[in-house]
């Protein structure tokens, strides 16, 4: 009866929690990602709560995306439930083969890796690294520098977080990762965790949010236990902290954090913090700890460029992907899905995933069709008239011959190459770019889309005029 019970409180707080999730983060992605969760058993000595989803891709893309606000939610609501593990449905581990940013040993240890909740031993526990021999389950196992790719965009933020991380004392401190939301800060930020813990045994790494740090204060005061949070915390050889600008306007945490970057500068320890922002843009922050944040080496990190964004995808590929995906369409995400990284990463996994789920082979069409949202949400409008007006400015031909019937070779290459560029950069159908194209019929918009992406693997030329074009149009 006890036990039937337990289930039924933890149903209604879960419940509550779910409720307030969707309200969080709206109906689409709360259905999508939040409500298939199931609840499983609760350890009450170990404090671990078991949650499932239905596939392992669901599953990894909840620990990844939603484990801090599950963490946090279910704290709130219940502080005996102190660790959560996500994991896939009893029965169904063996229906899944994906491999879908992770090599399937990794995916499995993080599927199955136990998430610790805020507040367990004071809260420094849930991400507290090294010294005790313990396994980093604070840092995400995949976010290291060998699988960060870099490129101008973000040279200077990776050099600096790599000298950070290695043997020999830094030349700044602390190190400030500034850079907008899903440009690669928080990958820099556990690849200095692994790299430092891999390079200093021992070594004493507390890695946690701006927010986090907030709860755990709080409870601490609450708790009257001050004294042991600031001693525990000054004890820590390298501390990164995450998204500090949520740390704005409270406080007694901001006087907490300088102290503690004080103290820990004092002893010649090792900090790093990102943020979406500069130090100096950083409102409601006290003169004092502002001065803290900025006085080592800022480093920015730029949105990456279109190549960059190839390299990205090109990497993941080789290390990770079983399934084949076309150059062609690797190309079309590159210049499509350009606001943020972490888009473009997941765009490609829930392409793979839908191809390998159906069988179906990767392809732009099904690229386009799969990927609507992140696609339209990237896509700067760019219309047909306006690349026909493009191409025939580059090529000197009269606008016209775009919807004409002739068929000399300087009238009919450049037309193809407006169809080619047509179907990379807007989301028209086939039949839809060939009525803008004097009526042709879309068996001929795919040849022209066909014929181009040959020409540009075989010929230097071709792909120098399409890429010259591509600048213009996306400019």
């Amino acid at each position: 009866m006890i036990e039937e019970q337990e289930a039924l409180d933890l149903a209604a707080d879960w419940a509550d929690i779910s409720q307030g999730l969707r309200k969080d983060l709206g109906q689409q992605l709360h259905a999508q990602w939040i409500k298939p969760i199931q609840l499983g058993s609760f350890c009450k000595e170990t404090g671990t709560l078991d949650l499932f989803l239905p596939t392992e891709f669901s599953a990894n893309w909840v620990a990844d995306r939603f484990a801090d606000r599950l963490s946090l939610a279910w704290k709130i609501a219940r502080p005996d439930v102190r660790h959560m593990r996500v994991s896939v449905l009893p029965g169904r581990r063996a229906m899944q083969g994906l491999r879908l940013g992770r090599e399937d040993g990794t995916r499995r240890a993080a599927n199955d890796a136990i998430i610790s909740q805020p507040g367990d031993a004071l809260g420094l526990g849930a991400a507290e690294l090294g010294g005790a021999g313990q396994p980093p389950v604070g840092l995400d196992p995949s976010l290291t520098f060998v699988s960060f790719v870099t490129g101008t965009a973000n040279v200077l933020a990776s050099n600096a977080a790599q000298r950070m991380a290695a043997t020999e004392t830094p030349q700044f401190a602390p190190l400030y990762l500034k850079a907008a939301t899903g440009q690669g800060k928080t990958h820099l930020l556990h690849a200095i965790g692994h790299a430092y813990l891999a390079a200093h045994p021992r070594a004493r790494i507390f890695y946690c949010s701006a927010e986090r740090f907030m709860v755990e204060f709080v409870q601490a005061l609450r708790q009257n236990q001050t004294i042991e949070f600031k001693t525990r915390l000054r004890g820590f050889d390298l501390l990164l902290v995450d998204d500090i600008q949520f740390i704005i306007g409270k406080a007694s945490a901001q006087e907490e954090l300088l102290y503690t970057i004080d103290a820990l500068l004092a002893e010649g320890k090792r900090l790093v913090f990102a943020a979406d922002r500069a130090p100096q843009a950083l409102d409601g922050v006290e003169q004092r700890l502002l001065s803290r944040l900025s006085m080592g080496l800022v480093a920015d990190i730029q949105p990456a460029d279109i190549e960059l964004r190839r390299s990205i995808l090109e990497h993941r590929l080789a290390r990770f992907s079983p399934t084949h995906v076309p150059a062609d369409v690797v190309e079309f995400l590159a210049r499509t899905i350009n606001r943020n990284v972490r888009e473009l990463v997941g765009g490609l996994n829930k392409l793979i995933a839908y191809a390998q789920l159906t069988g179906q082979a990767v392809s732009l069409q099904l690229a386009e069709e799969q990927l609507t949202d992140i696609l339209s949400a990237n896509r700067r409008r760019i219309t047909i008239d306006e690349i026909q007006r493009t191409v025939c400015q580059f090529y000197r031909v009269d606008r016209t011959e775009m919807a004409s019937k002739r068929r000399a070779r300087a009238v009919v290459r450049p037309r193809q190459v407006a169809m080619y560029l047509a179907k990379v950069l807007t989301p028209r159908s086939y039949p839809e770019i060939g009525r803008k194209f004097g009526g042709r019929d879309h068996s001929t918009v795919i040849h022209a889309v066909r014929l181009i992406e040959d020409l540009r693997t075989r010929d230097a030329d071709m792909d120098g005029d399409v890429r010259s074009l591509l600048r213009q149009l996306e400019s």
